[in-house]
């Protein structure tokens, strides 16, 4: 893909910060992290997100994130890690190349997750079903 910057980076038309790299997976630094560590894992292969993602190349690619989570929480002393994919702009994606951020967190790092909202009564089994008479 042409104007994707990452399939740029894989390909080493432009510059990254390496952690790790593999016959299938590249993964680097965040350039505007959340926390320092803050890692982007992806596919070699384009696809634009989940939806698109080849099985292979997506088992590549949890099992980098798996393997370097342990290590980036080690190495930057902290307390815990979010695994995150943002699938669509709606949701956040601004770079349209399959990736999953590995972003170490520290106790108080002011982060905060999305607030929560309760179902009304009836709407969990509404949602059920709408998700089962799709599989």
């Amino acid at each position: 893909m042409g104007d994707c910057i990452f399939c740029k980076i894989v390909s080493n038309k432009l510059p990254s910060h390496k952690v790790y790299e593999d016959e299938n997976t590249l993964a680097f630094l965040d350039h505007n992290p959340v926390n320092p560590g803050h890692t982007l894992v992806i596919p070699k292969n384009h696809s634009r997100n989940l939806y698109e993602i080849e099985a292979s190349d997506w088992q590549a690619l949890m099992e980098t994130t798996r393997m370097l989570s342990s290590r980036i929480k080690d190495g930057m002393s902290a307390d815990g890690i979010n695994i995150e994919m943002n699938n669509e702009r709606p949701a956040g994606q601004v770079v349209f190349h399959s990736h999953v951020h590995i972003v170490p967190r520290i106790d108080d790092d002011g982060l905060r997750h999305w607030p929560g909202t309760p179902y009304k009564d009836g709407e969990p089994e509404k949602v059920v079903e709408k998700i089962k008479n799709l599989l």
